[in-house]
């Protein structure tokens, strides 16, 4: 999420009243829709790796790339393209970010490369983060305060939590009658028919304050966790102590100092520091990039699971993991409720052991995995607890921040996660694939992939530890340094 501007004044009105305004039905579905697309995104290619992997010829290290070139560049991109829509325009960043996603997902459709489909994610990440945005930002807008406002963003979150909750099923589908390439290429047709709405019926806003773009900054912060991502990675097939670990490695903490830099000097910095010295805001952050770490590999790691070592053909896999996504989307709407009762950072803590408990349990899977087991019981835990954990964290996050700057907080813990989560993969996939080099066959691969869980719980485990030392109870406490 990015920071609510205010609804367009009647001077940027008037330039757009010459054209009717569309329904307040059609401008709902159109940017339900672009969200609807960049969540799906990053979970029904899960599902298709496998094939991915056989129809490419990539490597079990290789494969996390066609995740992780898409977050990284979704997280690193994602605040200045909320930036952008403000002074560009939303309708028009809407449809330039639509198309590049449109324009990537066909590109990686027809890679016949790794290399080419790598590029096409990372290109799809970039429009993914400039585009959704400005879905929230072109509701704010179209919509009066109140009620109607209210479930519009209410229509809008439960969209993007459907499109995380059915991307298995989708991959799954596509993958089993299709083709693996189906997973990108499903995107141009649902992309250009919004395109197309979006073009005749939406119209233009833009945020009356003029404010800078901060590029410097978000190529920088995208371009350092990129090279960390890439050194991790390095190091499992060339050591840590060669060159092309330590290089990669070096650059990137370089070029991540040199953000910090830049952010501290910046007129209008895509991450204002100040904020850190918030103790509500530094700690929900800091929680929510090792929660993320850990949490976030886990469709990708249970899909490898299902197919590689039980078998399991991609439609089964993906009705596998119904219940998981039922899970985790309970555990969402449940957060708000249950914070008003136990507190919010009581609910934050408790879903993180719920979710810990489930990756110490999925990480005894073997050969011989049963689904009830070995994937229903602990996925059900996982899923759960971090669906009750995100909503208490962001809450945490904001309660200490100014009004003004609630919607960027809220931006920050988003890109927080997803930062997490790919580092997390990084380091994660290198641990799995060292493991399952010293062996072979299908007991490596199970022992790989249940060690990458092991090591997960105990990210997750200092995630809790943080949460119970650093995050405050009361209001009062969010403020502090």
């Amino acid at each position: 999420m990015v920071r609510m501007p205010p609804i367009a004044t009647s001077a940027a009105l008037s330039k757009t009243s010459r054209r009717t305004a569309a329904p307040a039905w059609l401008v709902m579905v159109l940017v339900c829709a672009g969200q609807f697309l960049v969540v799906l995104d990053v979970s029904v290619v899960n599902v298709a790796l496998p094939a991915v992997r056989t129809g490419l010829g990539l490597s079990e290290l290789g494969l996390q790339w066609i995740v992780n070139a898409y977050v990284i560049t979704f997280a690193g991109f994602m605040l200045l393209g909320g930036r952008a829509a403000d002074i560009f325009g939303r309708k028009r960043v809407f449809v330039l970010g639509l198309a590049l996603f449109t324009i990537a997902s066909l590109a990686g459709g027809l890679a016949h490369q790794p290399w080419q489909l790598i590029a096409a994610r990372t290109i799809q990440g970039v429009g993914a983060a400039v585009l959704s945005p400005a879905t929230l930002t072109i509701l704010t807008t179209s919509f009066p305060a109140g009620p109607a406002r209210t479930r519009a963003i209410a229509t809008w979150t439960a969209v993007g939590a459907g499109g995380g909750a059915v991307g298995g099923l989708v991959g799954g589908v596509l993958t089993e009658y299709l083709s693996w390439r189906w997973v990108l290429l499903i995107n141009v047709p649902v992309g250009a028919l919004v395109l197309a709405g979006a073009v005749l019926w939406l119209t233009e806003s833009r945020q009356g304050v003029a404010r800078r773009l901060d590029i410097p900054g978000a190529l920088l912060v995208t371009g350092g966790l990129g090279l960390v991502a890439y050194g991790i990675v390095q190091t499992e097939t060339d050591g840590w102590a060669s060159a092309s670990a330590l290089l990669p490695l070096a650059a990137g903490l370089v070029t991540v100092a040199a953000f910090i830099a830049v952010e501290a000097r910046a007129k209008a910095p895509l991450m204002p520091l100040g904020l850190f010295r918030l103790r509500s805001v530094s700690s929900a952050n800091a929680a929510m990039v090792l929660a993320g770490a850990a949490m976030f590999s886990m469709w990708y790691f249970l899909s490898l699971y299902v197919q590689n070592v039980l078998g399991y053909q991609p439609l089964q896999a993906g009705l596998s993991f119904i219940p998981h996504s039922l899970s985790i989307v309970l555990g969402s709407k449940l957060g708000p409720r249950l914070m008003n009762r136990v507190g919010a950072k009581s609910l934050a803590i408790t879903g993180a052991v719920i979710s810990a408990a489930g990756m110490v349990w999925q990480g005894t899977m073997d050969v011989d995995g049963t689904y009830l087991g070995t994937i229903l019981g602990p996925g059900i835990l996982m899923a759960l607890g971090a669906g009750l954990t995100a909503t208490p964290v962001a809450s945490i996050a904001t309660s200490g921040a100014d009004p003004a700057d609630q919607g960027l907080v809220s931006g920050l813990i988003n890109t927080s996660r997803q930062m997490g989560g790919a580092l997390g993969l990084s380091v994660l996939s290198t641990i799995a694939a060292s493991r399952i080099e010293a062996g072979h066959g299908p007991k490596a691969l199970a022992d790989g992939y249940g060690l990458a869980f092991q090591v997960g719980s105990m990210v997750l485990l200092g995630s809790i530890v943080l949460m119970v030392i650093a995050l405050p109870r009361r209001r009062a406490d969010a403020t502090q340094g």
